[in-house]
């Protein structure tokens, strides 16, 4: 049942009429898509859901200014969109000199998985949701401004008609189709060469045996062993941590600079974010005789090979879901 026919079935004409537990209960229904709407908007997980409480609280506020006239879908993202747009406008912050997205954040599969199915049974919407999820794409994004940005998103992805997109936006049909030009160009200045050859699923054995050989290089921190898996123009990236290694033999370097290689008591779990492959590091703690959470490495794999390497802290394990501990034993 759709939130519009639940609207009927109040018997109003608009939610001026509808109280607030009710109102709270035909918004719930969508939060995820409206969350993942704004984190490809702004890049951040928590930005994005401090942008959807803000959604819900403008949508209540201006609930008498709901005529029916789009659908209640609509109107959400309607709102949810000019909030990004408010939010970037106040502080937009600007991709760093190697053009790392330092305030880039991981988005948990499982929460991706609460998205509503609707028509999206069909192949190749499936596949251009992992493609606009996936990290490089978030990355490219960022690199648009801000308004060229929410046109490629609700064009490109959410399939709006340009002349919505316009009464959204306040500007002509014209205008909008300028500016998606405009984006496209830039999302292919930014985005990886081999884009076409994206492979992030799960299904994929060739995938997941070559991240299972990744894993267990890096538990036994087998340099060679993990150089072997990673192509001639690997990239390698920390956010929030400035700087973007690029080659393998950048990226090896600077894992043994950091002392990788000498790295005792590590331990991994298997898990995917942003629709691919990603692998979860412990550390053996001594004093608090578990494993505690260390980094993960969230991979994309092109053409057998590792091509790309996002690393964030162990402050998005709780985040993604992920156990705040591994014991001795090493069951979970």
């Amino acid at each position: 049942m759709s939130a519009d026919t639940r609207l009927g079935e109040l018997g109003v004409g608009g939610l001026g009429e509808v109280d607030e537990p009710a109102f709270s209960g035909l918004v719930e229904r969508y939060r995820r898509e409206l969350h993942v709407h704004c984190y490809r908007m702004l890049g951040s997980f928590e930005d994005a859901e401090d942008t959807v409480q803000e959604t819900f609280l403008r949508a209540w506020r201006r609930r008498e200014t709901f005529e029916g006239r789009s659908t209640f879908r609509a109107w959400l993202y309607r709102i949810a969109t000019n909030a990004c747009l408010d939010l970037l406008a106040k502080c937009r912050p600007e991709p760093a000199t190697g053009g790392e997205v330092l305030w880039l954040q991981p988005y948990p599969d499982r929460l991706l998985d609460e998205l509503p199915a609707g028509d999206e049974d069909e192949p190749e919407t499936v596949a251009v949701a992992r493609e606009t999820i996936e990290l490089a794409y978030l990355v490219a994004v960022q690199h648009l401004a801000p308004r060229p940005r929410a046109v490629l998103i609700l064009r490109d992805v959410l399939g709006w008609p340009a002349k919505d997109v316009a009464e959204l936006l306040g500007d002509s049909v014209n205008s909008v189709n300028s500016a998606l030009q405009r984006a496209r160009a830039g999302m292919r200045e930014h985005l990886p060469a081999e884009r076409q050859d994206w492979t992030g699923g799960e299904e994929d054995a060739g995938t997941r045996e070559l991240v299972r050989r990744f894993t267990d290089a890096s538990v036994a921190t087998d340099i060679d062993g993990l150089a072997a898996l990673l192509r001639d123009d690997v990239r390698c990236s920390m956010p929030p941590t400035p700087g973007l290694h690029v080659g393998r033999d950048t990226v090896v370097n600077d894992w043994v600079e950091d002392g990788f290689e000498g790295m005792k008591g590590l331990r991994a779990v298997q898990t995917s974010v942003n629709r691919q492959p990603a692998v979860a590091f412990y550390q053996w703690r001594e004093q608090e005789g578990a494993y505690l959470p260390l980094t993960i490495d969230v991979l994309r794999v092109t053409g057998g090979a590792i091509t790309e390497i996002f690393t964030f802290h162990d402050d998005r394990f709780p985040r993604l879901g992920l156990p705040e501990r591994l014991p001795a034993d090493g069951t979970q």
